[in-house]
């Protein structure tokens, strides 16, 4: 047959019964949730940066970059409220390449999803127990939420995912915020129709059993750029573009109306750099609009401890093998001058 079986996974419950939380961890988490989500309903004020690695490929360098976050979350927490990117599953246009912690917990072995799931959990403890930080990453395969849905402060859904079914119906279950991209194409009604199929209640199967929903009454719109027919890229982020937004919001009825902003991918055509310029602008568009002022509410960053990327096996120590990232020093000086024009 096409398809071999190679194991069969550890249910969700046998995972965590082996890596368990403390009660001072669920309770950290649960404080971060709610700070988060009042950013979204308009309770807070802070600006939300979603911000490390394009994808989080060793341990020690990702907890090494977040602890690093930490000191300057200290330095500008009035203003801004600090979500790192721990992304453990990476989407890939053609199905190649490397796929993630989950699928590689080391980049230059065979694939081994079990031992994937166990290292990507671990890496989520670790980073709220030595750090205080609930991470944001990215669902790439719905049925795996279950494994870190006592973790994750935000979900993202890609580019890729964003007209799936699954996804949008898991997003309805999810109790933290779940940003919805706009797809590849750049059509946001796409993004919109995902946002209110998530902000409803549905029925559904979920890991074998059948399910109820209540909805996500926190699932919201990320601009990420897109693609055209050529391959060109284009981005989403200018004034007009985030003014059609508030203006397609107000045509829906959507709860807690809500953007964040991509500032790499097709925004930026992965120059990482044009990151800083990015989102300097798009406070600058929050500063003469009210309406758009209150619509952003935060930015999504790649950021690394070393600048661009690298090929895997070259083993520079926190270097994106994925997309080029921003490197340390370029993104401290960034969140304190965005914490300053805030």
């Amino acid at each position: 047959m096409a398809m071999n079986i190679i194991r069969e996974l550890p249910h969700p419950s046998e995972i965590k019964a082996a890596q368990t939380l403390t009660q001072d961890l669920i309770n950290i988490k649960a404080e971060r949730d709610e700070e988060i989500k009042k950013v979204f309903s308009g309770e807070s004020d802070k600006f939300l940066l979603i911000i490390g690695p394009c994808s989080a490929d060793n341990e020690d360098s990702v907890l090494d970059y977040i602890t690093r976050l930490r000191e300057v979350q200290e330095k500008v927490k009035e203003k801004i409220l600090i979500i790192p990117r721990i992304y453990t599953g990476k989407p890939r246009t053609t199905g190649d390449g490397y796929k993630g912690m989950l699928h590689q917990p080391n980049p230059t072995a065979m694939p081994d999803l079990k031992s994937g799931i166990v290292a990507v959990r671990s890496l989520h403890i670790r980073a709220l127990a030595e750090t205080g930080f609930s991470a944001a990453d990215e669902m790439l395969y719905p049925e795996n939420y279950s494994y870190l849905d006592d973790l994750l402060a935000y979900i993202a859904i890609g580019a890729r995912s964003v007209e799936n079914q699954q996804h949008r119906l898991v997003s309805s279950g999810v109790t933290i915020p779940v940003g919805m991209k706009n797809p590849t194409g750049g059509d946001i009604s796409v993004m919109m129709n995902s946002i209110t199929a998530a902000q409803h209640a549905h029925a559904f199967i979920y890991r074998g059993c059948e399910v109820r929903s209540d909805g996500n009454p926190y699932a919201h719109a990320i601009l990420r750029g897109y693609v055209d027919d050529r391959g060109n890229s284009f981005p989403n982020y200018h004034y007009e573009d985030l003014i059609r937004l508030a203006e397609t919001y107000e045509q829906k009825s959507l709860l807690n109306p809500a953007l964040i902003v991509d500032t790499n991918h097709s925004n930026s055509g992965k120059q990482y750099n044009e990151q800083i310029r990015i989102s300097k602008e798009i406070l600058h568009s929050m500063r003469h609009s009210d309406e758009i002022k209150k619509l952003v509410k935060g930015l999504m960053i790649e950021s690394y401890i070393e600048d661009g990327s690298q090929k895997i096996g070259e083993n520079i120590y926190g270097k994106s093998i994925t997309d080029p990232c921003l490197g340390w020093a370029k993104s401290e000086k960034l969140i304190l001058e965005l914490a300053d024009l805030l």
